[in-house]
């Protein structure tokens, strides 16, 4: 195979080296195979299947979807925390600067990528708006955050003397980054087709300093969701962390020309993850209903709760929430403290819901209990996060 770009010269610190510089997609022959168009056309079904199943009360489902990507995108990158630290930073009760922030920062950028799906075509002021929020909170310096890079970059080794890659010199990639965006914005490319090979030429630019696989990971729900119509993307990155093997050597496969099998495996992926979001729906229903045979079994005179009672109306709550504090109840159902307390008492007699302690969450300094369940927790970072 032939390289689908050009080596250039460059010096690094007194020494020469050599740059890559992908060929750009408008000058690429990017024809497919019947075999991989079958296979991407089986992917948009399997997508497509998957946004029917969603119930009407979409939203909390959506939001559990976009927790196990964001999850997922950032084990690829080797950003790993406990999914109870990330959904305590989203609620603003873990300090920044930790690896859980930096996960909930990664949600927040898909979300905010998201809500302009639809809104527009892509630009790179978007790329660099993502690339902001995707930082907060971040150890990467201000001058990388937000901007594409000025400086020299590389993948892999410890300079581009010894780098498994050395992507384009900053002079390339403004150039680069809108021959990508052209391309993104058409609507005669299949579109699954289109998110693998726009995510495959942005990790070529690697345009930002810091944090490129994460949004070039955003890039594709993106377009998959611009494209398909989707209210949310299935969970592509958990199946891409279930064979980071497989997904590196796709990338490769592209650098060097053959476009096709990188394709095909991507689409093999978004199927997948077609499939995945079908069975967490379900899987959701399922704990739903377990919750609601659970509840009034565990009552001491064995009567049943009331409809209205605040115990059931807390189970709302979830599984948007995921994690739940006494005040946060209080102030979401408007009832005293108090009851909010007896409330989350009643789910974790049930089994429902477990009680541990967090940090920034009571009064005056002191650590408070927060309510949470662990199945639910489970399936937020149910990806097969396995090496």
């Amino acid at each position: 195979m032939e390289l689908a770009g050009t080596e250039v010269p460059i010096v690094w610190r007194g020494r020469r080296a050599s740059a890559f510089v992908p060929t750009s997609l408008a000058e690429r022959n990017l024809e497919l195979s019947i075999a991989t168009l079958e296979r991407t056309v089986r992917a948009r079904a399997d997508v497509e299947h998957a946004a029917e199943g969603m119930p009407e009360d979409f939203a909390a489902l959506a939001r559990l979807l976009l927790r196990s990507e964001g999850v997922a995108s950032s084990y690829i990158e080797g950003i790993v925390a406990p999914v109870i630290d990330v959904v305590l930073a989203e609620q603003n009760a873990a300090g920044s600067q930790s690896p859980g922030s930096w996960i909930a920062a990664n949600l927040a950028a898909v979300s905010e990528a998201l809500d302009t799906a639809h809104a527009g075509p892509l630009s790179a002021d978007l790329l660099r708006r993502w690339h902001r929020t995707l930082m907060t909170g971040s150890p990467t310096p201000s001058r990388f955050v937000g901007r594409f890079r000025n400086e020299q970059g590389w993948i892999g080794g410890t300079s581009p003397l010894d780098a498994h890659l050395v992507t384009p010199p900053p002079s390339f990639v403004e150039a680069l980054i809108d021959d990508l965006i052209v391309f993104v914005d058409r609507t005669d490319v299949d579109p699954v087709a289109q998110a693998a090979i726009s995510h495959a030429q942005f990790e070529l630019i690697h345009p930002f300093g810091d944090g490129n696989g994460r949004v070039g990971r955003i890039l594709i729900a993106w377009i998959l969701t611009r494209r398909l119509a989707l209210v949310t993307p299935p969970p592509v990155s958990t199946l891409i962390a279930a064979d980071v093997g497989g997904y590196a050597a796709g990338l490769t496969t592209f650098r060097f020309g053959d476009h096709d099998r990188w394709v095909r495996w991507f689409a093999d992926a978004v199927s997948g993850a077609g499939r995945k979001q079908l069975s967490l729906v379900a899987e959701v229903g399922r704990l739903r209903r377990s919750w609601r045979d659970r509840l009034p079994a565990r009552r001491d005179d064995g009567r049943r709760l009331r409809s209205d009672a605040t115990a059931w109306r807390v189970l709302e709550l979830l599984p948007r929430l995921l994690v739940l504090t006494a005040r946060q109840v209080a102030s979401a159902l408007d009832v005293p403290d108090k009851t909010a307390h007896a409330a989350l008492s009643e789910l974790v007699d049930a089994g429902i819901l477990v009680a541990v302690t967090g940090t920034g969450t009571g009064r005056a300094g002191r650590p408070a209990h927060v309510y949470a369940s662990m199945e639910l927790l489970g399936l937020a970072g149910a990806t097969p996060l396995r090496r």
